[in-house]
């Protein structure tokens, strides 16, 4: 790991978050899709953080391959497990700029993490998600894009009813 890199404007990459967070509650999936970097990777352990995703099972443990296909079921409109969609809005918090990290093309990530609470409404109850979120951020000529996501929810030991809070 390398210290946070000098590239990363606090402001900017915490707006980054907000607009990535946005664009997921708001089913904005050509826009969030955007966000991602080609070699993106997407992940949601069960039982713990620390698993290895190659060895145990996992929610979600997407490439940029699997975001894309996972984001097309989504559009069609025929996910009946979440008919009608969920209305969600997600709050994050105590942001910290934890590190750099060596990307595919000789720069560094910065890697962030942050407390996450999601609010899901559906037609018979209300649910809350918490969880602690780790993202990799990279500085591209295209502006900031996501290389990176682990969302470690805290009751990750728990059945989840519904994945539509995850897209």
């Amino acid at each position: 790991m390398a210290p946070v890199p000098d590239w990363v404007d606090r402001f900017e990459v915490e707006q980054f978050l907000f607009r990535e967070a946005r664009y997921a509650d708001e089913s904005e999936y050509d826009a969030w899709e955007a966000l991602w970097t080609d070699d993106a990777l997407y992940w949601v352990p069960v039982d713990g953080a620390d698993s290895d995703p190659r060895r145990q099972m996992s929610v979600i443990y997407d490439n940029r391959s699997r975001i894309s296909t996972r984001l097309n079921h989504a559009r069609t409109g025929r996910r009946y497990a979440a008919s009608p969609p969920s209305n969600l809005r997600r709050l994050i918090s105590n942001i910290e700029y934890v590190c750099g990290r060596a990307n595919p093309d000789g720069g560094l990530d910065v890697e962030v993490e942050a407390n996450v609470l999601i609010f899901e409404s559906r037609i018979r109850e209300n649910r809350l998600w918490g969880g602690r979120v780790t993202y990799r951020i990279r500085k591209t000529p295209d502006g900031l894009r996501l290389a990176y996501k682990k969302v470690v929810l805290v009751d990750n030991d728990k059945p989840l009813p519904t994945l539509s809070f995850l897209i």
